[in-house]
């Protein structure tokens, strides 16, 4: 059963390198996101994702931890994160850290003791062939960077060796089976992250390449499946108010490991992808559902989430987000318009939503060298823009120190700017959020029917006793309903009720009841 509190939680996602620098050194600090929690309250944001703020190298924007129990000095301390907590909870919100279970940095201390030639507690901790020139089976290894005679298997970037959950089926005498007690000291040492942090007042975890810790696992997982629902175990018996969400996008197996909440990721042309992101596609066309001119067929991204919605509904919650720090904004081919309707259609939805900061302006993608591991990513993580002022708001230090430069352009959208405009994108966030929270019918775990989700038709669905009907198209449409007694309470663009239809204009959307 899933946290209660999830039930009507819309998450906001915050970069904290490019969120709010408190300091003038350039770079956004935890003091600064705890000085724009009542912002992030008051936009409909009831609880936060923190992408990782601990101790790091910053060989991959902080995904390559050094030391998982201690705050990264860019960011401030320990007991500043402790105090967001309180500050969060206090406003009734919760905060989700970032967990990276997978991999750590090579210059983390269990590492440094694993890749000894001498035995140690922590020479199995990590993945190690039986000799320099053994190579790594077929999985990504590195050789002669270490005085152990071994070689050691990679999960990701060059500087993140994987950590030891074991193989489901092993090949080699170097690959220790998932009921090794070495692997499972691996397991152990994850809890008591877990539990450190939740001790100290987090409210749970995003769980970073959820499905990538036993190897040579299964097509179901059901290796990496086992160490999640023993993690779940302590948590249900320790922290049962605490939440997971994972990056996995796979919830018919993620929700039934102990997952509450499972990512819908932007993989190039599943369901999701075809909504927002269409535009890698090998015909060069932009096909996105929400592109006014896009041509796009709801029916590829009903055909995934349906299948998924009724297969996990009594399991959890699949999670949908405007972007992330991995994805290109959606504003990079988007307009505001189609922006709204974008937003308004993910936010009605079941499930658990995800704001990337800075989406309900509508930022843009920006093209950046790499910074930190980013590569493509990097332009999706410049700092917020908050108003008019010195580097947009983001910092009062120098220019040359930011992180990452903010928006050049003339029009860069600006919190500020929006707040004073009752038509602009970041005011109906607000208000569709704010109608979210009223109408319990809007949230998490209320019923979903799609009563019309045609080709080249408005999509009409139901949530609970609500209506709701989505035009994105540039053409005025109208589709028979039962609309017997029901009243429209929120709409973007224009339509009516009328002689057992629903008339929308040209890039609409209603919610009736």
């Amino acid at each position: 059963m899933s946290a209660a509190w999830l039930k009507n939680a819309v998450f906001y996602e915050i970069y904290p390198q490019s969120f709010y620098d408190t300091n003038k050194d350039g770079i956004g600090d935890i003091n600064g996101i705890i000085e724009k929690l009542d912002y992030i309250r008051d936009l409909g944001c009831n609880a936060l994702w923190i992408n990782p703020c601990y101790d790091s190298p910053f060989k991959d924007g902080g995904y390559d931890v050094r030391d998982y129990k201690k705050v990264a000095p860019r960011y401030g301390t320990n007991s500043d994160l402790y105090r967001l907590f309180g500050e969060a909870h206090n406003r009734g919100m919760h905060v989700l850290l970032d967990l990276v279970p997978g991999h750590t940095s090579e210059e983390n201390a269990w590492f440094l003791e694993s890749k000894k030639d001498e035995k140690n507690e922590f020479s199995n901790r990590y993945i190690w062939t039986d000799g320099w020139f053994e190579g790594g089976d077929g999985l990504p290894y590195i050789a002669g960077e270490s005085d152990r005679n071994a070689a050691y298997i990679l999960n990701f970037f060059k500087c993140q060796p994987a950590l030891n959950y074991g193989f489901l089926k092993p090949r080699k005498p170097w690959q220790l089976p998932v009921d090794h007690p070495d692997v499972k000291a691996t397991v152990e040492a994850l809890k008591d992250i877990m539990r450190f942090w939740l001790s100290h007042g987090c409210d749970g975890f995003r769980v970073d390449m959820a499905d990538s810790l036993v190897k040579y696992d299964d097509e179901n997982k059901s290796g990496t499946c086992e160490v999640w629902k023993n993690v779940r175990g302590m948590l249900d018996n320790e922290f049962p108010e605490a939440a997971m969400v994972s990056e996995w996008c796979n919830p018919k197996v993620a929700l039934r490991a102990g997952f509450d909440m499972d990512f819908y990721l932007n993989h190039r042309g599943n369901g999701y992808s075809t909504l927002l992101r269409d535009y890698e596609d090998p015909s060069g066309e932009d096909n996105s559902y929400f592109r006014k001119d896009g041509k796009g067929d709801i029916r590829r991204f009903l055909d995934q989430y349906m299948d998924w919605y009724e297969d996990t509904k009594d399991t959890g919650y699949i999670s949908m987000f405007t972007c992330n720090h991995d994805t290109f904004r959606p504003r990079y081919s988007l307009d505001y318009k189609e922006l709204k309707l974008a937003y308004a259609f993910l936010f009605t939805m079941p499930g658990v939503p995800f704001l990337y900061y800075g989406d309900e302006i509508g930022m843009r993608y920006l093209q950046l060298p790499t910074k930190e591991g980013g590569y493509t990513r990097t332009g999706s993580r410049t700092p917020m823009q908050w108003n008019s002022g010195k580097n947009l708001g983001f910092s009062e230090g120098c220019q040359d120190s930011l992180y990452l430069p903010v928006d050049p352009a003339q029009d860069a959208p600006t919190v500020e700017a929006q707040e004073r405009d009752p038509a602009s994108l970041l005011n109906t966030v607000k208000a569709i959020l704010a109608l979210r929270q009223e109408q319990p019918d809007l949230q998490a775990d209320a019923n979903l029917e799609i009563i019309i989700g045609k080709k080249e038709q408005p999509l009409v669905y139901r949530r609970g006793q609500i209506l709701v009907a989505l035009n994105p198209s540039g053409e005025n449409a109208a589709v028979k309903a039962d609309v017997t007694g029901k009243e429209i309470i929120f709409s973007i663009g224009g339509g009516e009720l009328a002689d057992g239809q629903i008339r929308l204009d040209a890039q609409s959307f209603l919610i009736m009841k």
